[in-house]
């Protein structure tokens, strides 16, 4: 990704963890949403955490990602979750359509 990374791991207990870190923009869009659909369509781990906690931004396109994923998730039978966003980022997700319940440890370590 041109203005990001994005780590992927499988913790312990078979939960895939995506870590983006940065300001997710455009540039990053393709490759973030390749990422996520890979995870879930091909991957299927029962759980999918984005570890939102050193994210500083969301573009529009970046937060429509996640939205979908969400609903991608229930599809395929992967509970998705979106863990530490900050404030703004957590409104701006529920504001897209993102279940307020999908969102975990808001403004913790943020704002």
């Amino acid at each position: 990704m041109a203005g990001a990374t994005v780590d992927v791991d499988t913790s312990s207990d078979g939960t895939l963890v995506i870590r983006p870190r940065g300001l997710l923009d455009a540039d990053d869009a393709v490759d973030l949403r390749h990422t996520v659909v890979r995870a879930i369509r091909h991957e299927r781990p029962m759980r999918l955490v984005v570890d939102l906690r050193e994210v500083c931004g969301l573009d529009p396109i970046n937060i429509g990602t996640f939205a979908a994923a969400c609903d991608l998730g229930d599809d395929q039978h992967v509970a998705v979750f979106l863990d530490y966003p900050s404030s703004a980022i957590a409104r701006q997700l529920v504001a897209a359509g993102v279940p307020i319940h999908r969102l975990r440890h808001i403004g913790t370590g943020h704002d």
